[in-house]
């Protein structure tokens, strides 16, 4: 929001230009590092140099930061090779397999191959890595590592881990842009960073999940908002704004070719600019714009990922095509009395609604597409409007990640005085908008003329940059109140919203103004004082703890699963083929290089369900049931760990066994209550009766090693197969 001046000769044309209405419409946002006739000043060049090496200095100690940590956590430098390996967990542990695979490839071109026809990741398939999987970053990094001459001299495991944490650069300098842009100083962006980096339990999680899909994709949403913050800024030029739109459109295509859950981010950005254009806060050519560009970007990745149908049946495609169709034929749309708007305008939204959902059936009906299924499952357990014993909905929503945002999160963003401006400055701004949008719903049928046009006639007008970065704020906030996952959405861009209300002229204009006793002089005093003065303080508190948790020394320690890798790549054959957990097998594929059944990139129906089949192992079944599932998905051996069979960090209900007895229809085990139409099973938990090694079991299976935690079993062949069993596979286990 910015207070309006009447501008001298404003006699106009009919059709004022493109740059004429911006400024209208925006605000006279000023240029405080340029002098009246638009030249830079040397002063203004030397004070914007020092903004950008503050900047430049913020990202680095950043990416300094999570990478001591997590050396010092891990030792990293001084532990094996296979104990580097098993510190990329779960899902990490299987994208970084193929950094290693294309490595190991004899070369490019056949490790290219490779990924494309993969027989590896799922046993008895072959399936294109490329399309199912966003690994475009993995295939990157190691052509690159191939062709450049640093071999000598850095090991592939640094050149891939030093990749990411320099990304956490990227992604504070894209902050420090942003609030700069909104505010004017880089004194914001300054205090973005700090922030950034003292939240960074709340902002960030790369040192102890590298490979994470997110920590690739999040720098690049970060760029992609600083472009459109600055694509919507006041008195930009033609070719500036070409210029951005191309910016945006490249952060947006690396956003989305690194991350699977793109088309759900795109689709509460598309709510964002569909929100825009309802309450008249951006010109249409800059909703067509944002617009375009998402689809283009999602389209890029649809034909980089050799057609991959989840992108054509995504929520987010169907919305914008619905939102430009039904805006084109909408005539009238912004015209008429207040009431008569808003009914236009609750009919616009239930018509594109109404054919976003029509477009998305119709799209999933022809394309067979039922990848994502799970997704929808989970939300609809997760608000009561679905089935809450659904194995694959039930595994999310036993995850604490998953699960609502913590409270004591603001304890911890209010310990660095994050929480206090954040909350003023969304309060104040959300009151304007509420003002603006009356204001623009009224005057735009009250007067027979454009609403840009009048724009400089009111006190109070919001600028675009302003109002997109307050609806972001708004839409990924409530995103993180309702799953903890995705408060690293919310919480770097919360940072960056603070700061701009520390440091923005708007807020310091509006309290001296209530106070009468707003010039320039004072308002120029308080804007650089008081981000100053937090400075200053979270100095003084934070930088001893900071000091502290750097210097804090731990090592990697877990010698059961060291000891497994190893018996596994020295006593199994080579195409041997493993089932058990998800998160286990991602670790086997990546020290062993074997076969696996099942593996924790869950976007994928078919790879649901056999996962489900192969956690029988912790379920009431028959030695004879499971010795059926195992050799249907082609297992020569299973790994039982006594973490899951005797689960204790679920509590009752959401252990694994238990989503695996409700599943099945059958009573949970331990004290507590039961739905009736549960029934006792007929047999007892597999995990734990094949340790009696009682006649039918050793009949079936075999075990073959044993430590503290993990039990491996080899399976026999049995005497009576079915169909699914003679299926032809290659049996490497004499």
């Amino acid at each position: 929001m910015t207070a309006l001046r009447q501008r001298k000769g404003s006699k106009g044309s009919k059709e004022p230009g493109p740059e004429v209405l911006n400024q209208r419409f925006n605000s006279s946002a000023e240029h405080p590092e340029r002098t009246s006739d638009g030249v830079w000043t040397w002063r203004t060049v030397l004070w914007v140099a020092i903004g950008w090496i503050v900047g430049i200095s913020l990202g680095m100690l950043c990416c300094i930061y999570v990478a001591t940590l997590h050396e010092n956590d891990l030792w990293f430098s001084n532990i094996k090779e296979v104990e580097r390996e098993i510190s990329f967990r779960t899902e990490c542990g299987l994208y970084y397999s193929y950094y290693k695979q294309m490595l190991r490839a004899p070369s490019i071109l056949q490790g290219l191959s490779e990924l494309i026809n993969d027989n590896a990741t799922e046993s008895k398939r072959t399936i294109n890595l490329l399309q199912r999987m966003n690994i475009y970053q993995e295939v990157f990094l190691g052509v690159l590592y191939r062709i450049l001459p640093i071999q000598a001299y850095l090991e592939p495991v640094y050149f891939y881990i030093y990749t990411v944490f320099s990304l956490q650069a990227v992604y504070v300098i894209a902050l420090f842009i942003t609030s700069w842009l909104l505010s004017g100083s880089w004194l914001a962006g300054a205090l973005t960073g700090v922030w950034y980096i003292l939240n960074r339990v709340d902002t960030t999680r790369v040192e102890f999940t590298i490979s994470l899909r997110e920590n690739w994709s999040l720098p690049f949403f970060a760029l992609q908002i600083a472009a459109i913050t600055c694509y919507l800024r006041p008195h930009l030029k033609t070719i500036q704004q070409k210029v951005v739109l191309w910016l945006m459109f490249l952060a947006t295509l690396c956003f989305c070719l690194t991350w699977q859950f793109n088309q759900f981010i795109l689709l509460v950005q598309a709510l964002i600019i569909f929100t825009l254009d309802c309450l008249d806060l951006i010109s249409t050519e800059q909703v067509t714009c944002l617009y375009l560009v998402q689809v283009s970007s999602l389209l890029s990745v649809w034909l980089l990922q050799f057609c991959n149908s989840m992108i054509l049946g995504s929520l987010a495609l169907s919305f914008i095509v619905a939102a430009l169709f039904v805006k084109h034929f909408q005539r009238g749309l912004k015209t008429g009395g207040l009431s008569a708007r808003l009914g236009k305008l609750l009919l616009h939204t239930v018509l594109v609604l109404a054919l976003t959902f029509t477009i998305n059936y119709l799209a999933k009906q022809a394309l067979q597409l039922r990848s994502d299924e799970h997704i929808f499952k989970f939300i609809k357990s997760k608000f009561g409007l679905g089935p809450t014993r659904d194995f694959d909905a039930s595994l999310y929503l036993c995850e604490e990640a998953f699960g609502m945002l913590p409270l004591d999160t603001f304890d911890r963003l209010a310990g660095t005085l994050l929480a206090y401006p954040y909350l003023v400055t969304l309060i104040v701004l959300l009151v304007m908008l509420a003002l603006v949008t009356l204001a623009n719903l009224c005057e735009s049928s009250a007067v027979g003329r454009p609403l840009k046009g009048r724009c400089e006639e009111r006190m109070i007008c919001m600028r675009a940059d302003v109002a997109y970065n307050l609806l972001h704020t708004v839409f990924f906030g409530l995103l993180a109140f309702s799953t903890m996952r995705m408060k690293y959405l919310w919480t770097g861009h919360m940072c960056a919203f603070a700061a701009y209300g520390v440091c923005g002229k708007e807020l310091w204009s509006l309290c001296l103004n209530m106070i009468r006793c707003n010039t320039k002089t004072k308002l120029r005093l308080i804007r650089y004082t008081v981000p100053l003065v937090i400075l200053g303080f979270l100095y003084y508190k934070f930088w001893p703890k900071l000091m502290t948790e750097v210097s804090e020394l731990r090592e990697f320690y877990d010698p059961d699963t060291v000891e497994l890798m190893t018996w596994i790549s020295s006593k199994t054959p080579k195409k041997a083929v493993f089932a058990g957990s998800m998160q286990l097998l991602a670790g086997i594929k990546l020290c062993t290089g074997r076969v696996l059944t099942n593996h924790p990139h869950y976007e994928d129906r078919a790879l649901r369900e056999r996962t489900r089949q192969v956690y029988q192992i912790y379920a009431q079944q028959s030695p004879e049931e499971v010795h059926r599932i195992l050799r249907a998905a082609g297992a020569d051996f299973v790994v039982m760990e006594d973490s899951i069979c005797y689960e204790r960090r679920h509590g009752r209900g959401c252990r694994l066994r238990d989503l695996l007895d409700l599943s099945n229809g059958h009573i949970m085990d331990g004290p507590g209550d039961n739905d009736p139409d549960l029934v006792h099973a007929s047999h007892p938990r597999f995990c734990e009766s094949i340790k009696t090694d009682g006649p039918a079991y050793t009949a079936l299976f075999t075990r073959v090693f044993q430590n503290k935690t993990f039990h491996v079993y080899k399976l026999k062949k049995g005497k009576k197969r079915t169909k699914a069993d003679r299926e032809p596979v290659e049996d490497n286990t004499q």
